[in-house]
């Protein structure tokens, strides 16, 4: 067994086993447990509760804030009406692929004080980094530790210096690293490519690195606002966005501007029974950001649009906004 430096981190495991000699041949891995699926046809957080506690789940697989706030909404409402649920069961939490922010995990870890949080960045391709959280763990929204094999480079393919204030790319290298896409050369050679004889997958996360070695995640490159010769990242601007009490989610983007190039826009959804007016969030950015990073716009739609993964869907949300 392999104990990753916070925890138990399966895919650490997986890759020093494999670069392990064995007599016998490739050692085969197997993992043993029930598997509980909900019934209902879209995420249902009360229906989820229940089940956990029918069945005693012990551990929960999620996409970022799009499924821990629901799921967060709907212990406060629980314990609120009386009938809290019992979730004496459940001891871990492991998100990918969206932004999770502090405020939610400490929301739930109050609810459950002996459960960890595991956010993972990675992607299809690659684990890179990862951040847990527990009731005696102080994180920070989208500040990981990286992966042995994880490393940032600059545009010049240079590693970045902690806490020099450089933005750079996601590296990441593991025994299993992929070789490329099935019949699509150019893609491939943008997402793996080899740097000082090191292949590596680049899948576009830009991330700071901070003095202590640990990264702050920016966003994806592709997603990436110009706006007036400035750099927005638009997860950094909805999760700013969504610290307002009102808020249940949002998308920002940018749209064509004939002075800026592009300006800085995007759709959010309330929660139920509150009143709330694109100016109120606009002006609610501004003691978050800087001025250059707040949206110009913001138009209110009744559910942001994702996929049933909890992925962002930004071609949607822009013709929702009708801001193009």
């Amino acid at each position: 067994a392999c104990l990753a430096p916070h925890g138990f981190d399966e895919m650490a495991i997986l890759e020093v086993a494999m670069t392990l000699p064995h007599p016998e041949g490739p050692v085969e891995f197997k993992a043993g447990g029930a598997v509980v699926l909900l019934e209902s046809r879209g995420l249902d957080c009360d229906e989820l509760w229940r089940v956990v506690e029918r069945h005693g789940v012990t551990k929960a697989v999620i996409v970022g804030d799009a499924f821990a706030r629901p799921m967060l909404r709907a212990l406060d409402d629980a314990r609120d009406a009386g009938r809290p649920y019992d979730t004496g069961s459940m001891r871990s939490i492991v998100s990918s692929g969206a932004m999770f922010t502090t405020e939610v995990k400490d929301g739930l870890i109050d609810h459950i004080p002996q459960l960890a949080i595991s956010d993972v960045l990675g992607s299809t391709e690659s684990g890179m980094a990862r951040s847990v959280a527990t009731k005696d763990s102080d994180t920070s929204t989208a500040k990981f530790e990286l992966n042995p094999g994880t490393r940032v480079f600059d545009e010049n393919d240079e590693p970045v210096e902690p806490g020099s204030g450089v933005i750079g790319f996601v590296a990441a290298t593991s025994p299993i690293t992929p070789l490329g896409y099935f019949k699509d050369p150019e893609k491939s050679a943008r997402t793996f490519r080899e740097i000082d004889g090191v292949m590596y997958t680049i899948p576009g996360d830009m991330a700071l690195v901070e003095a202590d070695g640990s990264i702050t995640l920016l966003g994806r490159g592709s997603n990436c606002i110009n706006t007036g010769g400035e750099k927005v990242y638009p997860e950094e601007v909805e999760e700013a966005v969504k610290t307002h009490a009102g808020v249940d989610d949002c998308l920002i983007f940018g749209v064509d501007d004939e002075r800026f190039g592009q300006r800085v826009v995007g759709v959010a959804s309330v929660r139920a029974g509150a009143t709330v007016e694109p100016d109120e969030l606009i002006a609610h950015t501004k003691t978050k950001l800087s001025p250059y990073k707040c949206p110009r716009a913001l138009v209110l739609v009744p559910e942001v649009p994702r996929a049933p993964n909890g992925k962002a869907d930004y071609v949607t949300a822009r013709e929702l906004s009708g801001l193009d």
